[in-house]
């Protein structure tokens, strides 16, 4: 069998499936899933996970990028949610250097303007208590203008500067699954669950579909954790309530040249004064993000409108008025649709809407719904708790890390940052990677810090099922490169289709869609072009 995480050992595991009965099921490959699963394996169950698409698809690669502790639920009273996150994101920190990594974030101050310096810093001495450290400070008109050349100067009293972080949130996806796998769980994407087994009014089990070679096939579990986000309801029984609202939210993202900031800037958009952000992330900048209904199929890709695109660019015009940023400018596009537990009839604002989770329990099993990137270990811990009561088996959490330490690896012709990165993203599969490095060199593609290696170990040994996987989740090259990469398909072709083990035609077939899926979902929305 082969050693590899790829297409070829999928082929050799489906059918082997149906023969074990499993102690827990996981539908679902975002960051819910993968946490759920992750937690199970270091305890020694037996643990399988099924995603339809690819992991990371939905929610987990469409994200904001954050990994924070949610300053603005202070103000809504959500004690929980806000002192969870800061000590998960403190967590993530820690165990995941070079993956998650802390960000500088500055409010502009302006006369007349709300949150005032005053209110804001309560606000933040309250958020450092809870985080345990103080990490916010004051500057003045003088200070800023150093640190934010070309921020808005009209009425300008100066800016409060705190600290959250940022990550690559398909790739913490990917890592978090590595170490379920790492523990001995099974993990497959283009699985898609057609529906719940149930006997004596208990789930047992999944009838499951192969989306790539076709078949059926029926697989019994001891009990199921479903964790689709935004698709919570859809594995419901027919009769339970309604309660998912999901919300849009849509960023643009520029060249770094073209708007440079050192930090994160966020702000409350003219229109509607919800917060918006402007930040560097990749060596590109993002400015989001939206929040409104959505209102379109859930199995298509979302898409940016017209109307938020107006939105974001008028937010840049807004902070930074010198930049003078046009749709042009841009280099892609992404959204993203949050699995928001609604209120009654949905009454709230879209922005209003609490971030909490739930958990929906019948008799086998356990729905996540709602919830946050940042909080996935204790969301996680709920659910598994919740399981083993269904299982009779005792269950406590050991706070145990959720990331195992990279150790030290000699990596020549990498500076100590590259090397960060990359243990950062690729965890355990670093001496793999090296093995690449060592053949292919340590040139980067394009202008990105993706390296060239780092596409074909995940050709090699991270499930690339279709071109998307590769150049939007498993690397973010799709959105980091002018047009999606189209000016790297040859290169990329060379290097990645022996590795794939595809032939001519299903290359040219994986280009066609993977220009159609970028235009549509990644590019300007048609009203722009």
């Amino acid at each position: 069998m082969s050693l590899d995480w790829n297409a070829t050992w999928r082929q050799q595991v489906l059918p082997t499936l149906a023969a074990e009965t499993w102690d827990l099921i996981v539908i679902g490959g975002g960051i819910s899933g993968a946490g759920i699963l992750r937690e199970a394996a270091r305890r020694g169950w037996r643990c399988l996970l099924l995603e339809q698409r690819d992991f990371a698809w939905g929610t987990s690669s469409r994200s904001s990028k954050m990994v924070h502790g949610g300053l603005r639920y202070i103000a809504k009273g959500q004690w929980r949610l806000t002192r969870d996150s800061v000590r998960e994101r403190q967590r993530l920190l820690d165990e995941a250097p070079g993956l998650v990594e802390p960000m500088s974030f500055m409010m502009p101050h302006y006369r007349g303007g709300f949150p005032g310096p005053r209110v804001l810093g309560g606000l933040l001495s309250v958020y450092d208590a809870l985080a345990g450290r103080r990490s916010h400070h004051f500057h003045d008109v003088q200070q800023l203008r150093y640190l934010a050349p070309g921020v808005k100067e009209d009425g300008l009293l100066g800016g409060t500067c705190f600290v959250d972080a940022l990550t690559d949130d398909a790739r913490l996806v990917m890592r978090v699954l590595g170490e379920a796998r790492a523990d001995g769980a099974v993990v497959l994407n283009g699985v898609r669950v057609q529906q719940l087994l149930r006997e004596e009014g208990r789930v047992c089990g999944v009838q499951v579909e192969d989306c790539e070679g076709g078949g059926l096939l029926t697989v019994r579990c001891g009990v199921l954790a479903v964790a689709t986000g935004a698709w919570a309801e859809r594995l419901r029984l027919p009769d339970a309530p309604r309660q998912l609202r999901p919300l849009r939210g849509s960023h643009l993202l520029l060249p770094g040249w073209r708007l440079p900031v050192a930090q994160a800037f966020t702000f409350l958009h003219e229109r509607d004064r919800r917060p918006v952000f402007v930040f560097p992330w990749e060596g590109a900048t993002v400015v989001g993000t939206t929040d409104l209904d959505h209102r379109e199929d859930l199995d298509q890709s979302a898409s940016i409108s017209a109307e938020e695109l107006d939105y974001l660019l008028a937010a840049c015009t807004q902070q930074f008025p010198g930049a003078e940023v046009v749709a042009a400018d841009v280099l892609s596009t992404w959204s993203g649709v949050r699995p928001v537990v609604g209120s009654v009839a949905g009454e709230l604002k879209p922005s209003n809407e609490t971030r909490e989770h739930v958990l929906w329990q019948e008799p086998g099993c356990v729905t996540l719904a709602g919830g946050k990137l940042t909080t996935f270990r204790p969301q996680a811990i709920e659910v598994l708790r919740a399981c083993a009561s269904m299982l009779e088996r005792p269950f406590n959490d050991d706070a145990a890390p959720v990331f195992a330490v990279v150790p030290p690896l000699a990596i020549p012709g990498l500076s100590a940052s590259q090397w960060r990165r990359l243990a950062g993203r690729h965890g355990r599969d670093l001496p793999k990677l090296a093995q690449l490095i060592a053949r292919l060199g340590h040139e980067t593609v394009g202008s990105t810090d993706t390296l060239w290696a780092e596409l074909a170990v995940a050709c090699e040994a991270e499930m690339v099922l279709h071109l998307d996987d590769l150049l939007l989740r498993r690397t973010r090259l799709g959105l980091l490169l002018p047009r999606g990469g189209e000016d790297c398909f040859t290169a990329i072709r060379q290097l990645c289709q022996p590795r794939l083990g595809w032939d001519d035609e299903r290359w040219q077939q994986e280009i066609q869609r993977y220009r159609a899926l970028w235009q549509r979902h990644h590019g300007l929305p048609d009203a722009t072009h």
